[in-house]
């Protein structure tokens, strides 16, 4: 049976992603001061502003210089020039910061949930990442796209961008690559011919694998035909609203909390990398070929509400032991998980652009395939 599937990923230009990498930087800012801090910040963009609020409880009180903060973040973005629309120099940053409500915290002071929730992870062994094919794809490009905008192979890009690809599956397995979408800021008064020929050698002929591309593959490059307005300019920007571009590109369920911004008593965000490090741990011991895991919690409480897990019918050995292996050896609340991947270090900047998994950098402790050999033992 063969199916196509599609995922997308957006540059760090792209508005709401400059908002996820502005929470994620006051969040590093503030871990750095006080890792035990309680942070959950939220952002806005739009034409000339950047409006950041939340909640920050820390020792002495401490809240960085937010509006620096931000300059920062968009100046290395990109956005240092007023022709683009959104300058890191002339913005006006607005801010409405609150410590964390005494109800929360007196459940996460017992190391229980920062909230209620469900949470997925998953894995799959189609990609060495044990990533699905298409979002894996998608977010090569997309990072591509930006190394050539600030490399100054393509100097006339700007830093806001979209890409998507369409992958054909034969029996849930990739066999080729059926369309690649992207769509890139520009400056005015370059053609749509040069701008495609210039993206079809610099990018798509960097990152696509060769072997998955026939004479059937389509490649589409801004298909509006003019992309010069964009950034926050042309569309607002907000916190979390790149959830599906974070995780699987829609491969596996997600529950619908964001992740930057928060710290790791949140578990909308400690419990989704928990899930993908059980998840890819699972996949990788051969268990099974794809593995889904759905934890919940109740705020305050520490243990998880439940944990359901799908092997789609690719597991090796029944799914019962494998839930049993995982409830005797991994506690899953939220101060294991926080200790466990040692996740009170500012880190998180990095993982608001080009996805949250499949990625090699140390600092992602919840990629690392350290308890393959426990789930061997199943074997």
């Amino acid at each position: 049976m063969r199916h196509l599937f599609t995922s997308e990923s957006v540059t760090e230009g792209h508005p709401d992603k400059i908002c996820d990498q502005i929470s994620d930087a006051i969040l590093d800012k503030i871990l750095s001061y006080d890792k035990f801090a309680r942070v959950a910040v939220e952002t806005v963009a739009t034409t000339g502003i950047v409006f950041v609020c939340g909640e920050v409880t820390a020792k002495d009180k401490f809240i960085p210089d937010i509006d620096e903060t931000v300059r920062e973040v968009v100046n290395e973005i990109g956005y240092d020039r007023g022709k683009y629309g959104f300058d890191a120099d002339n913005i006006a940053v607005i801010t409405s910061i609150h410590p964390q409500s005494r109800d929360i915290a007196q459940g996460v002071d017992r190391d229980g949930a920062g909230d209620q929730g469900i949470m997925f992870g998953y894995a799959t062994n189609e990609t060495p990442e044990y990533m699905p094919l298409p979002i894996m794809l998608a977010h090569k490009l997309a990072r591509r796209l930006t190394e050539v905008r600030k490399e100054k192979i393509l100097p006339y890009l700007r830093p806001d961008g979209k890409t998507q690809v369409t992958v054909e599956y034969e029996d849930d397995k990739p066999i080729r690559i059926d369309t690649v979408l992207l769509s890139t800021q520009h400056a005015d008064g370059i053609t749509q011919s040069r701008i495609f020929l210039d993206i079809k050698r610099f990018v798509f002929d960097e990152v696509l694998p060769k072997d998955l591309i026939d004479e059937n593959t389509k490649f589409i490059v801004n298909p509006t035909g003019k992309f010069v307005i964009g950034g926050p300019k042309g569309d607002s920007g907000l916190t979390g609203r790149k959830i599906i571009v974070d995780t699987y590109g829609g491969a596996s369920r997600h529950g619908g909390g964001a992740f930057s911004g928060k710290d790791a008593t949140k578990v909308d965000r400690s419990a989704c990398y928990a899930a993908r490090y059980i998840a890819k741990n699972i996949v990788a011991a051969g268990l099974a070929d794809r593995c889904e895991i759905q934890l919940s919690y109740a705020i305050g409480v520490d243990k998880p509400v439940s944990i359901y897990l799908n092997t789609f019918n690719t597991n090796k050995v029944s799914e019962e032991s494998i839930i049993e292996c995982i409830k005797k050896n991994f506690p899953l609340t939220p101060k294991w998980i926080i200790e466990h991947l040692d996740l009170r270090r500012p880190i998180y900047k990095k993982t608001a652009a080009y996805g949250h998994f499949g990625r090699d950098e140390v600092e992602f402790t919840w990629e690392n395939l350290d308890i393959v050999d426990i789930f061997k033992k199943l074997l």
